[in-house]
């Protein structure tokens, strides 16, 4: 981070006399899970601590790793299960084990924390909560019919009438849009801030030799990866040499290898796992295009990572997509299986196209940066903090 963007969070952060802040969540940047909430909450936090404020994250344990971690300023504290979290961190704040706080940011993925009900029993503090997006079907592909049921009902009936009045922030408009329409809160209630980018992502190297599909995430159902794997075996039935990299591990290793055992993709679809940074930026910059077929995303980070080397996309047409792409200048989108195949075709298949859009990706992605992403979160919880007479 710059001196200058320290120096700024500083200021702020002393103005509305934000010292000591506690984010909670599901889960810490080091989880095998981790995806980009944890790094969207790990480059906030980081940066938060550079300028001056004593922050602790406070998320559920994580196998074979201690309790508690300094990391680039701030304190991770991982205890609890997977659920019970859900319970502990809400204690912790209230009974004060995290220190005497200033202000507390919680992290809603999918099930809440419920930081307006337990807030009333604890100190009278600045809230915010983040929502990246709406989660809605992902209910049902990955929990057994009740417990999806259960999910479902927490997040359109129980939490909505809690949060109306609280400060929410998002990744995109399209996804602030969505939870408007969808969680009936309040739009004046509910902010846009967009993801940085980290500027190790950038142009340089070569690209592949033949074309190559890149495609990054955590193996699970609202990913439909098995949807990129069918487009690019049909890429290769009508003669196009491409390559596929889908780089990630999760829950669905299983269920992709046997689709593309299936469909005799073995040798041109590769599932190497979790990449390292280094292993991903070359990626990127090998790709001659990122492909998203999430079902849901609060903005699709990894689409701005790839755009940093000047990598086009091709995205599922969804909330948080239509803002981390700009159609027809950054990237392309699809709403089903064939319009998948065409727009790869597209991209891999003419040079000029490719060239254009991976230029374009590269001029959206030079606008994102996490300075301004934990100058202007900080600015709400500032606000917050303000309306709260602190």
């Amino acid at each position: 981070m710059s001196r200058q963007g320290a120096g700024r969070l500083a200021e702020q952060a002393e103005e509305a006399r934000l010292r000591r802040v506690a984010i909670i969540a599901w889960r810490d940047l080091d989880d095998p899970e981790a995806g980009g909430s944890e790094l969207h909450a790990h480059e906030i936090a980081r940066r938060w601590a550079e300028g001056g404020i004593e922050v602790t994250l406070r998320t559920s344990s994580v196998a074979g790793e201690p309790e508690r971690v300094a990391r680039q300023g701030y304190t991770a504290v991982r205890r609890s299960g997977r659920y019970q979290v859900f319970a502990t961190a809400p204690a912790d704040v209230v009974r004060g084990r995290l220190g005497q706080l200033d202000g507390v940011v919680e992290i809603w993925n999918g099930m809440p924390f419920f930081s307006p009900l337990w807030s009333l029993f604890g100190p009278r503090l600045p809230l915010l909560t983040f929502l990246h997006h709406v989660h809605a079907e992902m209910w049902q592909m990955v929990l057994p019919p009740r417990l999806a049921a259960l999910g479902h009902a927490v997040e359109f009936h129980l939490a909505p009438p809690l949060y109306r009045r609280s400060r929410l922030v998002t990744l995109s408009e399209s996804s602030r849009r969505e939870i408007v329409a969808m969680l009936r809160l309040r739009p004046e209630r509910v902010s846009v801030v967009p993801p940085g980018v980290d500027s190790s992502f950038s142009p340089g190297g070569e690209r592949a030799g033949s074309p190559l599909v890149l495609a990054v995430g955590r193996l699970v159902p609202v990913k439909r990866f098995e949807l990129l794997v069918e487009a690019v075996a049909a890429l290769r039935s009508r003669g196009l040499p491409v390559e596929c990299l889908i780089a990630g591990e999760g829950s669905e290793r299983g269920k992709l290898e046997a689709v593309r055992h299936e469909l005799g993709a073995d040798s041109y679809v590769h599932l190497p796992g979790r990449l390292s940074s280094e292993e991903l930026l070359a990626a990127y910059r090998r790709a001659w295009v990122v492909a998203s077929t999430s079902a849901r995303e609060g903005w699709g980070m990894t689409v701005s990572e790839a755009a940093a080397c000047a990598t086009p996309a091709v995205v599922s047409r969804i909330a948080g997509h239509e803002d981390a792409v700009v159609g027809e200048e950054t990237g392309l989108f699809f709403s089903g299986r064939e319009e998948l195949v065409a727009a790869l075709g597209s991209v891999l298949a003419d040079e000029d196209l490719r060239s254009r859009l991976g230029k374009g990706a590269y001029e959206k992605a030079l606008t994102l940066t996490w300075d301004e992403t934990a100058s202007a979160t900080l600015g709400l919880l500032a606000e917050e903090a303000a309306r709260a007479g602190r």
